[in-house]
């Protein structure tokens, strides 16, 4: 078996001794397309921003590669930076859609970052509105962008917050697409977080689903929506409610 690109152990997260979330034990392993799943204000973004390193742990620990993430750990910028988010909202500097692209590039020192743009954006299909100002986008155009900017930093770890939430079909399948070609040809490991369980199973190889801050079951796509082992599983997937 791989060895883990995250390891977490006796995670606990607290805001105003308020516990959020707490996982004993959950392991993520590179390549992989893993999708965490559950209701509003269950901890799924909170653990997400973790991973992200953007919020320190209360307890316990996250191991990204060999490096331990704690409450007294200062993590490396040059480990930040194998690491990155598209958000439910994607939040796009006032430029031009290939200016946008290459932001991350130039942020990490590259000044010639104009032949990096046209292969990500023909991916996202978007290299037709290179030059048009971001402002000027669809929602569905605007994520791919958030999307192109994330792929040409060729991250280790992609972390996907909600990327189709509140679009049409037609962008939400195109996002799909793009997500797995990502993971099948670079092999990025793949983080999303989704309120569409449908989402999680076309998408995902494991399933994870979260209830008031606890990771209630983790399992392969076929076991969680066939045969999961928690009660509340199967009960989430019917669509009961459950919390």
């Amino acid at each position: 078996m791989k060895t883990p690109i995250y390891k977490i152990r006796n995670l606990i997260k607290e805001y105003d001794s308020h516990c959020v979330l707490e996982l004993p034990e959950l392991d993520i392993y590179p390549g992989e397309i893993f999708a965490v799943v559950g209701p509003s204000g269950a901890g799924k973004s909170t653990l997400l921003r973790m991973l992200n390193f953007l919020e320190r742990p209360t307890y316990g620990s996250i191991t990204f590669g060999s490096r331990e993430f704690t409450e007294d750990t200062d993590f490396p910028l040059e480990l930040r930076r194998r690491v990155t988010t598209v958000f439910q909202r994607p939040i796009l500097l006032n430029q031009t859609v290939r200016e946008n692209v290459v932001y991350g590039l130039k942020l990490r020192g590259q000044k010639k970052t104009n032949g990096d743009a046209p292969s990500v954006l023909e991916q996202v299909g978007l290299m037709h509105l290179a030059d048009q100002r971001a402002a000027t986008l669809s929602g569905g155009e605007a994520q791919r962008v958030a999307l192109a900017r994330a792929m040409v930093i060729q991250p280790d770890v992609l972390l996907l917050d909600e990327p189709t939430a509140n679009l049409d079909p037609y962008n939400i399948k195109l996002i799909e697409n793009i997500i797995l070609k990502i993971n099948q040809d670079h092999h990025t490991t793949l983080i999303l977080v989704t309120h569409n369980i449908f989402q999680a199973r076309r998408l995902a190889q494991r399933v994870g689903l979260i209830l008031d801050g606890k990771l209630v079951e983790v399992s392969k796509v076929d076991d969680f929506f066939h045969a999961p082992n928690d009660p509340r599983t199967a009960a989430f997937v019917r669509g009961d409610m459950v919390y």
